[in-house]
């Protein structure tokens, strides 16, 4: 009889965690508001992070049969055309997300060999997207030879990332009651309370983007002991760690970076800039960069392994063949969907030539990170849509653990996050990091705008390829 291998929750917490948040989310999100963020931090994981996590635990034990995780719920709830529509957005938010990790490897790989940010300056745009398309041919290769590398890459990488931000908070503290100098000070109210404007609403979907995708762990519900027990579990873990990371992390940032004068490619290399300080400030010289490179290459490794597979899973092997292609659903000996492997680098290929054309390595890394911010929300929109159809028909959906037992106030507190989601992804299509009415600016509008909407095209486009497949093969 073969023995069944079970996930533990604490190692989906883990995965999740991978998956929802690292260190350099604090300091993408530090960089638009700056000290300001924190504050919104705060509201946002009252209001908005806890219950978000806490529906999806709900959503995970109502269905912890189901394999396919959220595209699963929709279908369930709602039919089969809105699950496929589920799978297909969910996948074609993520490829964009993948490029943008993509790219943070190759940063990594940077800082590890130079020791600084040399790479931006003597680096082409056209080398930079060669590299990045390198790493997913070699990452699919290697992933598709290496058994059990998922759960090991997130074990190492969750871990890693949370170990050194816990010790860039605690070095942070030990720097200060050594007499360090805040560089954000003087310290008053104003700093810690951010500025409503256009600029403030343009940023909120990067950080709805940096604290979601605890859903893309729910298709391994079904490989727990014990799914409606354990998934919850992990989704409490998941939020005490990344409150703690997002909280504190934005701290430690303004006693090293004045807030009101932050370097032009924070973004990219902040997490590098902030681990350097630091282990200079201590007396160990780059050390603790160079540590933090190979917790952040692990962390990103672990993070692609993550998306590949769960996310070409889910639209594959949760669609059926009514809604895909043939060339699609074939899996190979390993039973993992490779041509899907395939379709994902292609389209991620495409994105990053449209990226070559802007002005520089750091635009390019800051124009994909702000399409998560945009592509992502949206679609996390579908997680608030199924938990909402559950909570009006709680008759028929059943679960040992609920979110919320008055099925009204559920419901409402569902639509609350709802509209907090998708006015944050409108005004996400708003770029960010360019001056207004730039020629720069206006490119990535249209970029922001056309993008999405290809991938959308494309899925429409999906069901007819397969419906023709079908009528060719009954004749």
């Amino acid at each position: 009889m073969k023995k069944t291998k079970y996930i533990s929750w604490p190692v989906l917490g883990l995965m999740a965690f991978v998956n929802v948040i690292g260190f350099d989310d604090i300091i993408y999100n530090f960089k638009n508001q700056g000290l300001g963020v924190i504050t919104t931090w705060i509201f946002l994981f009252a209001l908005y992070v806890i219950p978000y996590g806490l529906m999806v635990g709900q959503l995970g034990s109502t269905f912890s049969q189901s394999g396919g995780g959220l595209s699963s719920w929709v279908r369930a709830t709602s039919g089969d055309t809105l699950g496929y529509l589920t799978a297909w957005t969910y996948w074609a938010a993520s490829i964009p997300y993948v490029v943008d990790t993509a790219n943070s490897v190759v940063v990594a790989f940077g800082w590890l060999i130079n020791g600084n940010n040399s790479m931006e300056q003597h680096m082409s745009n056209a080398m930079f997207a060669l590299l990045t398309f390198l790493v997913f041919i070699i990452f699919i290769f290697l992933q598709n030879h290496i058994k059990n590398s998922l759960q090991l890459l997130n074990a190492l990488g969750g871990g890693a990332m949370f170990i050194m931000t816990i010790l860039f908070v605690i070095l942070t503290v030990v720097n200060l009651m050594h007499g360090a100098h805040i560089a954000s000070a003087p310290l008053h109210v104003s700093n810690f309370t951010p500025k409503i404007d256009l600029h403030f609403f343009s940023t909120l979907g990067l950080l709805i983007y940096a604290t979601s995708g605890s859903e893309l762990v729910a298709p391994y519900v079904t490989r727990m002991r014990h799914p409606k027990r354990d998934f919850p579990k992990s989704i409490i873990m998941l939020t005490v760690m990344a409150g703690f990371l997002t909280i504190f992390g934005s701290f430690s940032l303004g006693v090293f970076f004045n807030d009101h004068h932050l370097p032009a490619d924070l973004k990219m290399n902040g997490s590098y800039y902030a681990f350097d300080f630091v282990g200079r400030h201590i007396g160990l010289g780059h050390s603790m960069m160079f540590l933090f490179s190979i917790a952040q290459l692990l962390y990103m490794f672990a993070l692609l392994a993550l998306l590949l597979d769960a996310m070409t899973r889910m639209l594959i092997l949760d669609t059926g063949k009514r809604f895909m292609p043939r060339q699609l659903l074939k899996l190979n000996r390993n039973g993992r969907p490779i041509n899907g492997y395939l379709l994902t680098s292609g389209l991620s290929a495409a994105i990053l030539l449209m990226g070559v054309f802007l002005p520089d390595m750091n635009e390019i890394f800051n124009w994909l990170l702000n399409l998560n911010g945009i592509v992502s929300p949206y679609v996390t929109c579908w997680i608030f849509f199924a938990f909402m159809q559950v909570r009006k028909n709680s008759q028929k959906f059943h679960s040992d653990y609920v979110f919320i037992k008055n099925d009204r106030v559920a419901y409402l507190v569902a639509l609350w996050c709802f509209m907090i989601t998708f006015i944050a992804a409108t005004f996400g299509i708003l770029p960010q990091d360019v001056p207004p009415s730039s020629f720069t600016y206006w490119q990535e509008l249209v970029m922001n705008i056309v993008t999405p909407a290809i991938l959308l095209a494309l899925g429409l486009i999906m069901p007819t390829i397969a419906r023709i497949q079908r009528e060719k093969a009954e004749k």
